[in-house]
């Protein structure tokens, strides 16, 4: 497999995670969102993925792009360790958490939305993620075990440690969210977080190294 990744994009990060736990190794190649106004604006990286986003991931003789879809067709193919509870309900539970994270939160505060904002991107991404914590706060008390869902990782783990470190970096009061603050600690002590993690990539500049 070619993950096409960028070091600090949190989409990719889920799907480093997902190759990580199931321990599948890959070729990294990557685009960096902000050089050259934009690698993936090149018409070599069009080709690849119409949406000029990354990730986008060569796998099995296909190109997927979308984290969630690339996480799923793992899940379907590399079924261990299992990624979404066989429990119906769980499952659903999975998904909604992951679906308010990757479609709820992360879209309105991603480099394209922010490039609009001007000078109010900062306060932007604020609100946004603010608002998202606090429903998803309120959901994970009544889901959460160690992890997002009971005490298993699952997707919407995957979505959650990459969601936190975006509100870190934008500088968000984390203390309303104790529920998210403390699952995430818990992940982060987990290999596979360790080593997708922004800090340890390819591309990552010497001084956002761990």
């Amino acid at each position: 497999p070619i993950l096409y990744s960028y070091f600090r994009s949190s989409c990719s990060w889920r799907v480093r995670i997902a190759l990580a736990l199931k321990g599948i190794s890959y070729d990294l190649i990557p685009v960096n969102l902000i050089k050259d106004g934009g690698q993936q604006f090149s018409a070599e990286f069009k080709a690849l993925n119409p949406m000029q986003q990354v990730p986008a991931l060569k796998i099995d003789g296909i190109t997927l792009s979308q984290s969630l879809a690339i996480i799923n067709y793992l899940e379907e193919t590399h079924p261990n360790p299992r990624l979404l509870p066989q429990d119906p309900k769980k499952r659903a539970q999975v998904r909604m958490i992951a679906d308010h994270i990757a479609s709820g939160i992360q879209p309105l505060q991603n480099l394209t939305v922010l490039k609009q904002m001007g000078e109010k991107k900062m306060e932007w991404a604020q609100n946004c993620i603010t608002s998202g914590f606090q429903a998803l706060e309120q959901i994970l008390q009544h889901t959460a075990g160690r992890y997002c869902v009971g005490d298993e990782v699952s997707m919407a783990d995957l979505c959650l440690v990459p969601q936190v470190a975006n509100a870190e970096r934008f500088e968000v009061d984390m203390s309303p969210y104790p529920t998210i603050t403390r699952i995430n600690k818990a992940l982060l002590e987990l290999e596979a977080f360790k080593i997708s993690h922004p800090s340890r990539q390819p591309d990552t500049p010497a001084e956002l190294r761990a």
